[in-house]
């Protein structure tokens, strides 16, 4: 494939980064360019033991020492609500917050009893980026972006009654591409909330990228897959370019693709559904507007 525009990050120096599941994929490039441009940044990851290799690389490849691990485990609400009292303990602005991290083709329950992939893919990062909402608005201007993905379009509706049941689809790729529409609608809904605060949000497609993100896709499929997928390094471009491109300063709430603004498919486009599913996860993950 091979046509995704590069990104010439600015100057980040005396900024603050968070990046969800940096530990590989396109999480650990976005961070890695960050790092480059010299942000401060934070990993925010499942296990040490394996985020450790990535902290060592951007540190070896950027001379930036100001890379760390926050530990975060986005199927566990007491993970996602340490994660962020221990980054607010450190009383550091936050300029941009990344929610990179995602699960697809797997199946199960949250430790909360929710369905694998809508707990982890959008309630773990709706709690996430709420419990970080008053830094962000400190910080500002500052930026939400939400890795989506085209994959939401597979997705006929959202079906908010299963959400605390188990997988029902047998490759857990319907759940997938419905908690993908919820990334778009939390991206849009809270950009019309912070309206004028100075924190703009984004939702991306980051193209079909041979990540990590389809681990537990069976092999001889996840190979076949993975044949006509893009790069780590050309996946992170529309992540980067929503986290870091000037000419986005005043946009807010949209959906992107290829580096460029791109109108997502229904179901992500029903504003009734996209304000109820704001009404639930805001019940589910105990906030209250």
């Amino acid at each position: 494939m091979g046509t995704m525009p590069k990104v010439q990050v600015p100057d980040m120096r005396g900024k603050v980064c968070m990046v969800t599941g940096a530990n590989t994929g396109i999480g650990e490039v976005t961070a890695l360019e960050l790092a480059r441009a010299g942000a401060h940044v934070f990993l925010a990851c499942r296990s040490r033991e394996r985020t450790q290799p990535a902290l060592d690389r951007i540190r070896r490849e950027t001379g930036n020492e100001a890379v760390e691990l926050l530990p975060l485990d986005l199927g566990d609400f007491a993970s996602v609500r340490a994660c962020a009292e221990a980054f607010l303990a450190r009383d550091l602005p936050l300029h941009v917050l990344v929610a990179n991290a995602g699960l697809a083709g797997q199946k199960g329950l949250t430790k909360e009893g929710f369905e694998l992939a809508w707990g982890v893919n959008h309630l773990g990062h709706f709690l996430l980026v709420h419990l970080l909402l008053e830094k962000l608005k400190a910080s500002a201007p500052a930026r939400v972006v939400i890795v989506a993905s085209k994959g939401h379009r597979k997705a006929r509706t959202v079906h908010l009654d299963r959400k605390r049941e188990p997988t029902r689809s047998f490759t857990g790729f319907t759940e997938y591409a419905e908690s993908k529409a919820a990334n778009i609608f939390f991206a849009r809904e809270l950009g019309r909330r912070l309206e004028g605060t100075g924190v703009t949000t984004y939702s991306l497609h980051p193209g079909v990228v041979a990540s990590d993100v389809w681990r537990k896709v069976p092999w001889p499929i996840r190979p076949l897959m993975k044949m006509r997928m893009i790069s780590n390094e050309e996946g992170a471009q529309t992540s980067l370019y929503c986290a870091t491109a000037p000419e986005l300063e005043g946009e807010t709430g949209h959906y992107y693709d290829e580096c460029a603004r791109a109108e997502p498919y229904p179901p992500a486009t029903d504003e009734a559904l996209s304000a109820e599913t704001w009404r639930r996860s805001m019940e589910w993950v105990g906030l209250t507007d």
